[in-house]
């Protein structure tokens, strides 16, 4: 039985492995042990006896906009809905915060699409920008694709 939960300090190291494994594909941007550790109370987890099968972070980027970071699932648990799992988490735990606006930058446009995001131009979101896009290796020629969800 998968179980989405708020990651622990035992699930950094796969959790590290499961987001870095992506980003050597340069499907996520990459993570340090560091940053996830100081980052550990908004990382979600989905796991099963143990193991970490995917993983989702939410990053808050301003009183009305959050965004969905680093969303991974394992290979050999793809196709279970644990993708979309995580997403529903994270959409919870905005409306909670009361947050109304939650964005991605994603190449997973039908994913997302299916979890209730549409397609948005990069400049509804300058707080992302502006904070996190403008130190990114690939500003300015970012092929990401932003997307939405109105809470």
């Amino acid at each position: 039985m998968v179980e989405i939960r708020k990651a622990t300090l035992k699930d950094i190291d796969q959790v590290h492995d499961l987001v870095n494994k992506y980003a050597k594909e340069e499907l996520l941007l990459p993570r340090t042990r560091e940053s996830l550790v100081i980052n550990i109370q908004s990382i979600f987890v989905a796991s099963e006896g143990g193991e970490v099968l995917g993983v989702a972070c939410l990053a808050i980027l301003g009183q009305d906009l959050a965004e969905i970071r680093s969303l991974a699932v394992s290979e050999k648990a793809q196709g279970r809905g644990i993708g979309k799992m995580l997403v529903e988490k994270i959409i919870e735990e905005t409306k909670n915060i009361g947050i109304s606006k939650l964005i991605s930058l994603t190449y997973q446009v039908v994913f997302f699409e299916k979890c209730g995001f549409t397609i948005i131009e990069k400049t509804e979101m300058p707080q992302k920008v502006w904070t996190d896009c403008i130190h990114c290796p690939k500003f300015p020629a970012c092929d990401e694709v932003a997307m939405a969800i109105h809470l």
